[in-house]
């Protein structure tokens, strides 16, 4: 099931001891469009510090009651190696991460609820990524709460701006973005596929999407309220002309 990321920050994050925090933001591959961590706010218990936790430490949610189980004490959470998220998050911090918790690194090909390997639909190239240029083997973290907001632009003009992220529950695989026409097109709200944007300029907060802004008027409408099942992606899907992730 497709769940907006937006919803899920808030949630209580359960140890299997007591009560660790609550979700703050999630990091996502830009490369893959992978949510690779939860970022939790640890509040009052550890002096308001937040910690990554990958998603392949998640157990069985439960959503009704807004919480996320996972398979770690309390204190392996506080003794975690700390983070500076101030600082794109490098390569050697996830490193030292994953070698604390066992994890196996999605990096490797290997250890994340998606590897590089099982893209679907997606692009097998990586997009291009305008500025601030990353050196080699950095990894390619970014932050939900930071891209939110920012702009996008189809091939003849500007058609809003990402309000919100689309993501399968089970696997953590971003499948939509969710942009607000409000600037353009008052109360409308459309969803675009990863797989059709071309490039994100970081230095201007800009999402370039493969598509024309009179096509984005005339597309499906996404209706927060609903839910976003197969019928409805089917029709998104041939409306663009472009084949589904699920195929």
């Amino acid at each position: 099931m497709l769940r907006g990321l937006d919803e899920l920050r808030g949630y209580k994050v359960l140890a299997t001891d007591d009560e660790i925090g609550q979700v703050d933001d999630f990091y996502f591959d830009d490369q893959y469009w992978t949510v690779r961590y939860l970022v939790v706010n640890t509040g009052g218990w550890l002096f308001g510090r937040r910690v990554l936790l990958s998603p392949t430490a998640l157990g069985e949610p439960g959503w009704a009651e807004r919480v996320l189980p996972v398979a770690l004490t309390r204190e392996q959470v506080e003794k975690s190696p700390a983070a500076d998220l101030a600082k794109p998050v490098s390569r050697q911090y996830e490193m030292e991460l994953h070698t604390y918790y066992g994890w196996l690194p999605y990096w490797a090909g290997y250890g994340s609820p998606i590897a590089p390997s099982a893209l679907g639909a997606y692009p097998a190239a990586p997009l291009v990524q305008e500025e601030p240029k990353r050196q080699e083997g950095d990894p390619h973290l970014q932050s939900v709460a930071e891209v939110s907001g920012y702009h996008i632009q189809a091939t003849d003009g500007e058609i809003g701006h990402v309000e919100d992220f689309l993501a399968e529950d089970d696997n953590w695989f971003i499948r939509y973005m969710v942009v607000d026409t409000s600037n353009w097109l008052p109360g409308r709200k459309v969803l675009v596929s990863p797989s059709w944007v071309k490039a994100i300029r970081w230095s201007e907060s800009e999402v370039v999407v493969d598509l024309k802004r009179e096509t984005i008027k005339n597309s499906p409408e996404y209706d927060p309220s609903a839910e976003v099942n197969r019928a409805y992606e089917k029709k998104l899907h041939d409306y663009y002309g472009r084949r589904g992730y699920w195929m």
